[in-house]
């Protein structure tokens, strides 16, 4: 079964798999309403096609977070005794480009980060300026490669 939602007036028609329950129905609906009030075209564009895309390639249903999007939820502790819960993987729509959370850092994705395109890195954030400007299959691969690795490192759940 597919929930599809209505055409956004930028000609796209967002389709996804039908969520669980009302509780992600209505995330997802928030998270949808958050997009639209990005002011950039190009931005709220690319953001629903990072919201597509992260779903399916994380396994995990969408989460606001402020104004990031996450995916999925693990538990953190350090040894300092300091512990948490954040997303497995998620992404913000800031104003002079996009955030992708890559949590576990960015060591062991050298080869994919040299063909992904045009981006910065800083400690577990991909900048990207927008997805026109990188290889969506590397994207994919690095989200894919990120999410299993926390999976091994951490009790990773759906949000």
């Amino acid at each position: 079964m597919l929930l599809q939602l209505p055409d956004s007036g930028l000609g796209v028609l967002l389709v996804f798999p039908a969520l669980r329950d009302e509780r992600g129905f209505a995330m997802k609906k928030q998270i949808l309403e958050y997009i639209s009030t990005i002011e950039s075209e190009r931005r709220r564009s690319d953001s629903e096609v990072l919201l597509e895309l992260i779903e399916k390639e994380s396994g995990y249903t969408p989460c606001m977070h402020g104004s990031m999007i996450g995916f999925g939820k693990y538990h953190y502790k350090y040894d300092s005794g300091r512990e948490g819960d954040s997303f497995v993987t998620g992404f913000s729509p800031r104003k002079n480009n996009i955030a992708v959370y890559i949590m576990t850092g960015f060591s062991g994705y050298q080869e994919t980060l040299d063909n992904l395109g045009k981006h910065k890195v800083g400690k577990s954030c991909l900048y990207i300026n927008n997805l026109a400007d990188i290889d969506l299959m590397e994207l994919r691969k690095l989200v894919r490669l990120s999410v299993k690795d926390m999976q091994d490192k951490y009790e990773c759940m759906d949000s």
